[in-house]
């Protein structure tokens, strides 16, 4: 794998899988490309929520717009410029407020492979 460049134009964004939310994501780099992680975008439209248990290690990365990373201990708010950790194991409700949020995100392993 060589060294690349993304952005938001380059990723083909489809609702995230066994989500009814408007919430969509697109990998840049996966388990296609031969490397250990993926990378890619997520767009969160206003007042949506996910609840997942993280089944990979979960970074994300928030562009634009605010989240909310809530789990048994608490909740964590997010804006631009901001990361969020989510281990993997982890119950996990992201939630967004009226605008919506544009991430960023990487995972170990590749998270599509194990929702398959």
């Amino acid at each position: 794998m060589k060294v690349q460049k993304f952005s938001i134009a380059d990723a083909a964004l489809v609702r995230s899988p066994g989500q009814d939310a408007d919430i969509f994501v697109g990998n840049l780099v996966d388990e296609r490309h031969g490397g250990p992680i993926t990378v890619g975008y997520g767009r969160y439209a206003p007042c949506q929520t996910l609840t997942e248990t993280m089944a990979v290690d979960d970074v994300m990365i928030v562009l634009e717009g605010r989240l909310a990373v809530s789990t048994g201990a608490g909740t964590v708010t997010a804006g631009p410029g901001e990361i969020v950790y989510m281990p993997k194991g982890e119950a996990v409700t992201i939630t967004t407020d009226g605008e919506g949020a544009l991430t960023a995100y990487v995972t170990y392993p590749h998270w599509a492979e194990v929702h398959e």
